[in-house]
């Protein structure tokens, strides 16, 4: 699956990449320090702040906690 941003879709893949092999080769042998892709994924979530950004994506929106709450019956409002 690609990025929201054509522009993110190499780091996204990069970060994916090395997601992967620290899931496969240190999560599931109990080791959970992440600090492996950290700096892979801070540049990737960058770019895609970036893509949402110029998209007229609200991030603040994005945050809510919607799922288990009244709102998540409401039509969204039209614009």
């Amino acid at each position: 699956m690609n990025s929201i941003g054509e522009a993110c879709n190499d780091l996204k893949k990069e970060y994916d990449a090395c997601f992967n092999l620290w899931f496969s080769e240190h999560f599931l042998k109990g080791r959970h320090n992440d600090s492996m892709c950290a700096p892979l994924f801070k540049v990737y979530q960058q770019c895609v702040k970036k893509a949402m950004k110029d998209h007229k994506i609200d991030i603040q929106e994005v945050k809510k906690d919607i799922l288990g709450t009244d709102k998540e019956k409401k039509h969204p409002p039209t614009s």
